[in-house]
């Protein structure tokens, strides 16, 4: 039974039914849309908009219904046009009249709003604590690779000296700030849409704060039609769960990088590497590579809510019934993407000695072989050029800067001593970067030690 079958004289055409049903994707709201009715019947109970004894028994029946779906008992009707009809055409079948009283003072419109904000409340606090527990195990790696000396890149070129716990803190950094984004996201989805009815409120006398406590709503929806045809949430959760994916796509990418033989800095537990059909020696870096790609697939939900929304007049319209499968996969997504990732990170083998191997054969630390020279009264353009020369010799010569002997120092500019070579020590030329988030070893061990003790705090500031 359709809840708006008054109005027509023959049943909906089946293809249109299935065509227009959500019973598919919202049913996974079975719980919220439950918890909102039976917060809904409690407030018109207690504001005598019905008898408190028909409240009473809407309570009992609706909980005896999440107790059976939960258990199995009941099966939830893949024929119901939505998880709304289904919850109350069960009801009314238990409680026969009284049943159909849970609706008074309320529509589909305000009860679907509810049902998405509670749903996406919890899987915000899921995702926030899934990126917690990354951040956690990123710093433990950064701390345990604070003095690994490694290139750090610009333009994909070997740039200047740092070290992995430096390089991996600057992920702490970037998922830091997606922790803050979705506690924003959580703020502008706690909000209690229920009382805004079909789009204009009600003449019955509710009280719009009873549900907003029963529900845990910081705050109610402060105008009826926006209650009912806000999905800002929607698009601020996925606009947010995208530069989470942007964050790990970037990131899986260099680790596939550094798994290959070009580079070998890391090498992957088996239980996150696949193998080949054909080629018995590969090892390859499956899981990485399915995140970094997973990411067009986030990207492509936020692109669909964006659209949905665009273009809808106030206030309700069906296509926002297409706001669910957006976000659920969204979310959906990017949950089974931390599933794989975080332990990927935890039980990745980091190989320090490839990292220092690669670091002297760069030239990273021409800069500081440059400084060296200003330091000692040369202009810094002049010492730019001289070293520039070095590099070059070196690179004829085949050989490093600290290998290069202090003769041919000499010969490109007298300025040069024995002292060259404690400047351009890879180990000094990192550690002597103490300035505020640079990569000295001391300061990675802070870095990670201040991450950590925020996110014991449940803070990102």
């Amino acid at each position: 039974m359709k809840l708006w079958a008054g109005r027509f004289s023959k049943e909906i055409d089946k293809k249109t039914n299935d065509f227009n049903s959500s019973i598919s994707f919202d049913s996974r709201m079975y719980k919220e849309d439950i918890e909102g009715s039976i917060a809904h019947a409690t407030m018109i109970g207690e504001c005598g908009i019905i008898e408190k004894s028909e409240s009473e028994a809407i309570i009992k029946g609706l909980e005896g219904i999440l107790s059976d779906i939960e258990s199995g008992k009941l099966e939830i009707d893949p024929n119901a046009e939505d998880i709304h009809t289904f919850i109350e055409g069960e009801l009314t079948q238990r409680l026969g009249q009284t049943g159909k009283r849970l609706h008074t003072a309320r529509s589909r419109n305000d009860q679907v709003a509810l049902d998405i904000r509670l749903y996406l409340k919890k899987e915000i606090k899921t995702l926030r604590s899934m990126l917690i527990e990354l951040v956690g195990v990123i710093c433990n790696k950064a701390e345990e690779n604070s003095t690994a000396v490694m290139p750090g890149y610009t333009h994909l070129q070997r740039a200047q000296p740092i070290t992995f716990g430096h390089h991996l803190m600057a992920y702490a950094e970037m998922l830091l700030r997606d922790i803050d984004r979705l506690d924003c996201a959580y703020r502008h989805t706690d909000s209690n849409p229920l009382g805004s009815g079909a789009l204009a409120t009600t003449t019955y006398p509710i009280d719009r704060t009873i549900t907003a406590r029963l529900l845990g709503f910081e705050n109610i929806c402060q105008n009826s039609l926006d209650g009912v045809s806000d999905r800002d949430f929607c698009m601020e959760l996925a606009s947010v769960l995208s530069i989470i994916m942007v964050h790990l796509s970037r990131f899986s990418e260099e680790i596939i990088m550094w798994c290959s033989w070009e580079f070998k800095f890391v090498e992957l537990d088996d239980a996150f590497s696949t193998g080949s059909s054909i080629m018995p020696q590969k090892k390859n870096p499956d899981i990485a590579e399915l995140v970094r790609g997973k990411s067009g697939r986030v990207f492509g939900d936020l692109m669909t809510l964006l659209t949905v929304m665009k273009g809808i007049a106030l206030a309700y319209n069906k296509d926002m019934q297409e706001d669910k499968e957006a976000i659920f996969d969204a979310v959906d997504t990017v949950k089974m993407c931390l599933t794989a990732f975080t332990p990927m990170i935890d039980t990745m083998k980091v190989i320090p000695e490839n990292m220092r191997r690669a670091a002297a054969n760069g030239f990273i630390n021409a800069t500081d072989c440059a400084d060296y020279l200003v330091k000692k009264g040369l202009p810094f353009r002049d010492a730019y050029k001289a070293t520039g020369t070095l590099v070059a010799l070196c690179i004829e010569k085949k050989t490093t800067l600290e290998e290069l002997p202090i003769e041919e120092y000499k010969k490109i500019c007298d300025t040069f001593d024995e002292g060259v070579y404690e400047a351009i020590s890879l180990e000094n030329c990192v550690n002597d970067r103490k300035t505020l988030g640079g990569p000295a070893s001391e300061n990675v061990k802070a870095q990670a030690g201040r991450v950590k003790e925020l996110i014991s705090k449940g803070s990102t500031e």
